[in-house]
């Protein structure tokens, strides 16, 4: 199944996508997308849900997202890239919850950022409780696969201490979905295609075939540390070609941009670059 949450910030409903492509409304079996209510609407038959009519916004596709586990250099090419040494362990950290973000809203630049990044990744959505979880049993725990940018602002992260969560926890710097889509419909997660453009210029291409660590011994190794709920996020990394390590220089994000990024099956998300404004007053820095 794909499922999803679409209409205005703070008042999603949610939605199944029919083969079509087109949004049907689920409002009427549960209030929400969520791990515990996946179960209620599979086997449901499309054709008997309303069709949602228009283009809505889509949200975040999964409520109740209690943490973001993110994974980093977990591409070997990107470890190079980034002058990092190749992890021979995952390498762990955290992004803010009120860093969320539809997949299509705009991505806010904090101020003064001077070196925002992109980075497309695979997020995985967790099913089932995961402490200690054995390798070989750790993909019996995913409720299902979405499309991440993990948005990042370079200085921050690297320049500001040793805390990578100061230039990954922004407002908006992680835009989630379209949808949320079913290990079924998924298959093998080490074989998914996935890209990155800036305005309309191909930054990333690679494929989760690369990764160091694959998605069950993520979900292993994390559960070593960090009990992972039902409704938890973990970001799995990302391939080569952010902005911080173009050659011969730099490439960093500015107001007017637009990032365009897939995954097989996951979809596509868009997004618009934009200066930081009072989120309130919508006041500029």
């Amino acid at each position: 199944m794909k499922l999803c949450r679409y209409g205005p910030a703070g008042a999603e409903k949610p939605g199944l996508i029919d083969q079509a492509g087109v949004i049907r409304d689920l409002s009427g079996i549960v209030p929400d997308v969520g791990v515990a209510t996946i179960d209620a609407v599979r086997g449901v038959d499309p054709t008997t849900l309303p069709v949602v009519e228009g283009s809505p916004r889509y949200g975040v596709p999964v409520a109740g997202i209690g943490k973001i586990v993110a994974i980093g250099l977990n591409y070997r090419d990107h470890a190079i890239e980034s002058n990092l040494p190749i992890p021979t362990e995952p390498m762990m950290f955290m992004k803010a919850l009120s860093s969320l973000s539809g997949p299509n809203d705009d991505v806010m630049l904090p101020k003064g950022s001077t070196h925002g990044d992109w980075e497309v990744e695979l997020g995985v959505v967790i099913g089932k409780t995961c402490t200690y979880v054995d390798q070989a049993e750790a993909l019996d725990h995913v409720a299902g696969y979405v499309l991440v940018n993990d948005v990042s602002e370079r200085f921050n992260q690297k320049q500001r201490g040793t805390q990578w969560s100061k230039g990954k926890g922004h407002d908006t710097f992680c835009p989630v979905g379209p949808w949320l889509v079913t290990p079924d419909e998924i298959g093998d997660p080490q074989d998914l295609a996935m890209s990155l453009d800036v305005n309309g210029q191909r930054m990333q291409t690679g494929n989760t075939k690369t990764m160091i660590f694959a998605v069950a011994e993520l979900i292993s190794y994390v559960s070593e540390y960090i009990t992972l709920l039902p409704g938890d996020l973990l970001i799995t990394g990302t391939p080569p070609g952010v902005g911080e390590g173009k050659k011969p220089d730099a490439v960093y994000l500015k107001a007017g941009d637009t990032m365009t990024l897939a995954i097989d099956k996951l979809g596509t998300q868009t997004q618009h670059v934009t200066a930081w404004r009072h989120p309130r007053t919508g006041a500029a820095a």
